[in-house]
């Protein structure tokens, strides 16, 4: 497997995967107000940096959005912390350590930006995703949580660098 930045073109299928990952767990449909957000790949790669994940056929699997200090996309970073945004994997890729290559790959680009840390919320229903940060050493920061919409509840996590 590969990360690297999306492809302009990609924006489309890079959004739809997203939303399709999001969706297979059941929290998000085409009605939900977060939808529009999880199809707009364009607008990640615009105001962030847009990753994706290939598999060795050059299908993508994955995407996470890196967010610079201080950019449109920053939701929960103090000033001299990255975030990683919209983490999401195929329900055929899951288990192949797909998360773990996109989540290395914002810790890189944090740590080659200066940042101190890279923070990041992940509902509270995204039970692996969890566990692959705790292994990465991320920590619980519960004094970030946070609920953008009465049926969202996201927890905070942050990696010092």
């Amino acid at each position: 497997m590969t990360v690297r930045p999306a492809h302009p073109d990609e924006c489309g299928a890079v959004g739809r995967m997203t939303f399709v990952a999001y969706a297979a767990d059941g929290h998000v449909t085409p009605e939900h107000p977060y939808a529009a957000t999880l199809l707009d790949a364009a607008g990640r790669a615009r105001d962030a940096v847009l990753l994706v994940a290939t598999a060795g056929d050059g299908r993508l699997v994955g995407t996470a959005t890196f967010v610079p200090p201080g950019t449109p996309f920053a939701e929960l970073g103090r000033d001299d912390e990255a975030e990683v945004r919209m983490l999401a994997v195929l329900p055929e890729a899951r288990g192949a350590g797909v998360g773990q290559l996109l989540a290395d790959e914002c810790v890189r680009r944090a740590r080659d930006a200066g940042c101190s840390a890279l923070a990041l919320s992940s509902g509270t229903w995204m039970v692996a995703a969890h566990r692959l940060y705790a292994r990465m050493g991320f920590a619980r920061t519960p004094e970030r949580d946070w609920s953008p919409q009465p049926d969202v509840d996201l927890v905070a996590y942050r990696l010092d660098l």
